[in-house]
């Protein structure tokens, strides 16, 4: 590949602006405005976000999941408690979360602590999803060494057959849902000549929200 190709890689940005004045007061809302705005526009998996943990030794790995819900408490997401996200996620609760809608031009990048949902909240979305998303869920060690894509596949088989006259299957203990509660949410909108607009939102004493605009 050439480097030169790639250095030459770049975008304008022009379609919106953004300002102080234009944001709500609390990030939640003003991230609910904008993720209604993701899913107007028909962008394929707007929930699709960057999760970065730290394991214990300090160091970060980061992967797409996917966003399940959010409210004012903060950013729910599903996965498997044994993987290495889980693990790394027990051993240190700070994470970081970024959107990117580039179709709108805009990110959003969260920081926050990380705890584990309530096992009724995990069980109610373990059996809201489809049958073969369940079953997967058992079928797959995540983040283990398999031998073969024929071992996961020959899993799924066995229980696909063991729970064919059942709609859901039991949740997994090694498998629910995370809470990421924010400090800090940073809005961005990409703007020409690289002079982008950021927008952050800092969590204070007392849980209030200071607002400040930050230099791209």
């Amino acid at each position: 590949m050439n480097n030169q190709l790639i250095s030459n890689l770049r975008e304008d940005y022009r379609a919106r602006t953004l300002d102080i004045t234009d944001v709500a007061k609390d990030p939640i809302q003003q991230f609910e405005v904008w993720f209604k705005e993701a899913l107007d526009s028909a962008i394929k998996e707007a929930n699709a976000m960057t999760l970065a943990t730290v394991n214990a030794k300090g160091q970060p790995s980061a992967r797409i999941v996917l966003l399940k819900g959010f409210d004012k408490k903060g950013f729910v997401f599903y996965t498997n408690y044994d993987s290495k996200k889980g693990i790394e996620l027990a051993q240190n609760p700070n994470v970081a979360l970024v959107f990117l809608w580039k179709e709108l031009e805009r990110q959003v990048r969260i920081e926050g602590i990380v705890k584990k949902t309530s096992v009724r909240q995990s069980t109610d979305y373990f059996h809201s999803r489809p049958q073969g998303s369940q079953i997967g869920a058992w079928a797959s060690p995540q983040s283990q060494i398999v031998k073969s894509r024929l071992q996961l596949e020959n899993n799924y088989k066995e229980l696909k057959e063991k729970y064919k006259n059942k709609l859901t299957l039991p949740k997994p203990t090694h498998w629910g849902g995370y809470l990421v509660q924010p400090t800090l949410i940073e809005f961005w909108q990409g703007r020409s000549s690289r002079l982008h607009d950021r927008i952050c939102y800092t969590l204070e004493e007392k849980k209030k929200w200071s607002i400040e605009r930050l230099a791209p």
